[in-house]
């Protein structure tokens, strides 16, 4: 399968957990806390993508499969998609767009705060995805903002963590998946490193 239909089916593939939810909606399937169910599975495909977006560059080097860095953008595309819609779903179904509660939540409830860094840091990411925006920055500006998902999903993953409280299984999961993909960039990072060649010896 070419490439081109190789990303239609991934962006049908991905647009499949907004249609789950919208058919539950309408079909009053959500159970008897929908916002709860929208809100959750926002955030848990928010979270998945950021480590699909991680795992596209070992994918890369481990199998030789250099068409994979074609998916990575839309993949990170699809976190912030998922991103956004969790951050809808809590201003507008949870607190009513109500300014002043959503700032004392931001600032007395850490996993909120988690939460509301992983949006923000993902939101230049997202602005500056655009082949006209990397020949503005230039490629090194852009790969260093880019490295900004790391911090994307660390947060992602403790605001799932600090969220849940008590049966962190899940949350533990996707922390072990990023901690493996980063710690693989930090293997790759200091095997790259030119080898500390030592100074002249004084007599």
């Amino acid at each position: 399968m070419s490439i081109k239909r190789l990303k239609v089916v991934l962006f049908v593939a991905a647009l499949g957990p907004l249609a789950w939810l919208g058919w539950g909606a309408w079909a009053d399937a959500l159970g008897a806390n929908p916002i709860e169910v929208i809100t959750r599975d926002t955030g848990t495909w928010t979270l998945r993508f950021l480590v699909l977006t991680l795992a596209v560059s070992p994918l890369r080097r481990l199998t030789g499969w250099n068409e994979a860095i074609r998916f990575r953008r839309m993949l990170g595309l699809f976190a912030f998609f998922y991103g956004s819609l969790h951050l809808l779903t809590y201003v507008w179904l949870d607190q009513f767009f109500d300014l002043s509660a959503i700032v004392r939540d931001v600032y007395k409830r850490p996993f909120i705060t988690a939460g509301a860094t992983a949006f923000l840091v993902m939101l230049p990411l997202a602005l500056t995805s655009t082949a006209g925006m990397i020949r503005r920055l230039g490629g090194p500006a852009w790969r260093r903002l880019h490295q900004l998902v790391y911090v994307a999903a660390l947060a992602g993953v403790v605001h799932y963590w600090w969220l849940v409280k008590a049966d962190i299984r899940r949350p533990l999961n996707y922390a072990l998946l990023v901690a493996l993909l980063l710690g693989y960039r930090l293997i790759v990072w200091l095997r790259a490193r030119p080898a500390a060649r030592p100074g002249p010896r004084r007599a």
